[in-house]
């Protein structure tokens, strides 16, 4: 019930004045069924502009810290995801990436649209990187169709670290569900769920046209703070996820 009062009436039409979003390629989702919704992620944002524009309901693996935040604006972002039927994953650890996957197939298994960014966190300079290999387990373990999505436009919208976000006109593009059954009973292949992450990645690229970076952006992120640290500051921070 509040996932649709979110959609309709409370956030969904002040989304579509801020960021006037244009939308591409929405009959590509299917109308009814399971399916995967891959998209690059380039703003918060993100979460709430998606589902704002499709006709079905799509739930998120989110971030365990949207969760756990501390103080007032901890607490209403957790009630925000939780009311709104997202998913809290644990980014560390293997066997949190296993959860992951556990919870995604859940979701799947009620013939429901899951979401999913395959970089595994947000793009801190815009660019497009390298996908984990979670969305394509899924995808054959379910046996379902993965549909690219691009964001374009969040970024300048709602960039890292900016709270309030700039009106900005922004475009979600969906592309031609992509499907895998060739591939059907080999998700314990590391080859294999490569080929099909890099197929799904190389989809959302085509669809957004951002540079492509053929590394993880956590390993990145973590680089660059860890550069930061060692030229500006004596004690400097632990490398973020």
């Amino acid at each position: 019930m509040f996932y649709y009062l979110l959609k309709y009436v409370l956030l969904g039409p002040l989304l579509r004045v801020v960021f006037r979003p244009r939308i591409e390629g929405l009959e590509h989702v299917p109308a009814s069924g399971p399916a995967i919704v891959a998209g690059n992620h380039l703003s918060f944002s993100d979460h709430f502009l998606m589902p704002a524009v499709l006709k079905r309901r799509i739930t998120f693996l989110a971030k365990a810290e949207y969760f756990t935040g501390p103080g007032v604006r901890g607490r209403l972002t957790a009630f925000f995801f939780r009311s709104a039927g997202q998913i809290p994953v644990d980014r560390s650890g293997k066997e949190a990436g296993q959860a992951a996957i556990r919870e995604g197939l859940g979701v799947l298994a009620k013939g429901e649209l899951l979401g999913v960014y395959p970089e595994g966190t947000r793009s801190h300079d815009g660019r497009l990187y390298k996908g984990k290999v979670g969305v394509a387990v899924m995808a054959l373990r379910a046996g379902v169709p993965v549909i690219p999505c691009a964001m374009i436009g969040t970024f300048e919208a709602q960039p890292p670290g900016k709270v309030i976000p700039n009106i900005h006109p922004v475009v979600i593009r969906f592309g031609k569900p992509l499907e895998f059954s060739r591939y059907a009973g080999m998700e314990n292949e590391k080859a294999v769920l490569r080929a099909i992450t890099d197929e799904i990645m190389y989809a959302i690229l085509t669809l957004s046209e951002q540079e492509y970076v053929d590394q993880y952006a956590a390993v990145v992120k973590a680089e660059q703070a860890a550069a930061k640290g060692e030229k500006g500051r004596k004690f400097p921070r632990a490398p973020l996820s």
